[in-house]
C-alpha cells in the first residue's frame, strides 16, 4: 500500500506505543509516526477499551516513510532493537494481548523482508528463547487520542521515567551491546576507530585522515555507513580536525550534554549506531558560526564518483 507514488506505510506493535515513536521520529525519509490501535475486531476503539483486553487490538505505531530515503529493512532493524521478541504475552512491565508485539505487513514485499529479517535474528542466536513475534497482514489502523501522540515530546519527564522504569533501556543494553557485539566491532575497526567511536577518545590534530581532505564526496558513519556530512559543508577551521557547517541529515545526528573534564560540551553521536563523532561548537563561519568538530576516525569517505554505485546517488546534488 502506498500513500502516493513514493511514500509507504509500515505498522509495528511493540508494547506501549509511547516508547515506539521516538526511535523512528525525524529520521530521514520518515514523514510521520502515529500512535494507534490495530488488529482487533472493533471500530474506533478508545485507549480504555483496548486496555480492557476485549477488543483484540494491539497498541501500535503507523509510519509513513519514503523507502528511497529510509528503506523498510532499516525500519525492521530498529524495530527488533525496541522489543523483546521472545515475549508474546506483552512487553516488559506491560502485560496482555494489547501490548504484544507484531509486525503488520502492507504487501507481499514487506512480508518477505519481515520474514527474512526475523530469520536473520533467529540465526544470530542473540536470544536463547524462541522468537515469538508474529508477522501479520495489515488491518485497519485507528489513531489513538491526541494525548497519546508524540508523548516523548509532550510529556518528556514522564516519558523518560516510564522508558527507564519499564525495563526497555536495560534490556536493549543487555542484548544489543553485548560482549560479542563489542568483539565483532573491534574486529571491524582499527584500534583508534574503536577508541574514538566507543570510548569518546580523541585523535591528534593535523595527524588524521580528513583534516585537510577536500575532495568532493560524502562522509559516512564508519560503523553503519549512514550519510553524515557532505564535502560541500566542510571548511578549514584551523583546528586540525574535520569541520563542517551542517550535517547532510539533521535527524542522523544526536546531541547530548557532556560534563566530563570540568567543562560543558555538546557531544555529537551518530543516531543509529551510537558512535561518538565529536562535539558542537560555535566558532565556525558566519552567519550561524555553528561548527561540527568531527574526528576522522569516526568517518568513512566516499568519493562523488562512487555515490551512485553505493546507492547514494541522491546526495550527488550536494
Amino acid at each position: 500500500m502506498t500513500t502516493n507514488d513514493t511514500l509507504q506505510l509500515a505498522t509495528f506493535a511493540g508494547g506501549c506505543f509511547w516508547c515506539m515513536v521516538k526511535p523512528f521520529d525525524e529520521l530521514p525519509g520518515i514523514v510521520s509516526v502515529v500512535s494507534g490501535y490495530t488488529g482487533g475486531h472493533t471500530e474506533n476503539p478508545t485507549y480504555e477499551e483496548v486496555g480492557s483486553e476485549t477488543t483484540g487490538h494491539r497498541e501500535a505505531v503507523q509510519i509513513v516513510y519514503d523507502p528511497e530515503l529510509f528503506p523498510y529493512e532499516r525500519l525492521l532493524e530498529i524495530y527488533w532493537q525496541l522489543i523483546d521478541p521472545t515475549d508474546d504475552g506483552g512487553q516488559f512491565m506491560d502485560r496482555g494481548h494489547s501490548y504484544a508485539p507484531a509486525i503488520f505487513v502492507q504487501n507481499e514485499e514487506q512480508r518477505k523482508q519481515a520474514e527474512l529479517s526475523k530469520e536473520r535474528l533467529k540465526a544470530s542466536k542473540r536470544f536463547k528463547a524462541p522468537i515469538m513475534t508474529p508477522i501479520l497482514p495489515a488491518a485497519p489502523f485507528y489513531p489513538a487520542e491526541a494525548e497519546h501522540q508524540q508523548y516523548y515530546l509532550t510529556h518528556p519527564l514522564d516519558y523518560k521515567l516510564y522508558q527507564k522504569g519499564s525495563g526497555r533501556d536495560d534490556f536493549t543494553a543487555l542484548h544489543w551491546n553485548s560482549r560479542e557485539d563489542k568483539k565483532r566491532l573491534r574486529g571491524r575497526l582499527t584500534e583508534l576507530q574503536y577508541e574514538v567511536t566507543q570510548n569518546k577518545g580523541a585523535e591528534t590534530a593535523y595527524q588524521n585522515a580528513y583534516w585537510d581532505h577536500f575532495e568532493e564526496g560524502l562522509y559516512t558513519d564508519v560503523i553503519s555507513g549512514d550519510p553524515l556530512f557532505s564535502s560541500a559543508a566542510k571548511f578549514d577551521s584551523g583546528t586540525g580536525w574535520p569541520s563542517f557547517t551542517v550535517p547532510v541529515e539533521e535527524g542522523m545526528i544526536r546531541r547530548e550534554a557532556d560534563y566530563s573534564g570540568g567543562q560543558v560540551r555538546t557531544v555529537l553521536r551518530s543516531r543509529l549506531s551510537g558512535a561518538y563523532l565529536g562535539y558542537l561548537t560555535f566558532d565556525g563561519p558566519e552567519p550561524a558560526k555553528q561548527h561540527y568538530h568531527i574526528y576522522s576516525a569516526a568517518l568513512h569517505f566516499i568519493p562523488k564518483a562512487e555515490l551512485e554505485a553505493r546507492g547514494l546517488g541522491r546526495y550527488v546534488r550536494l
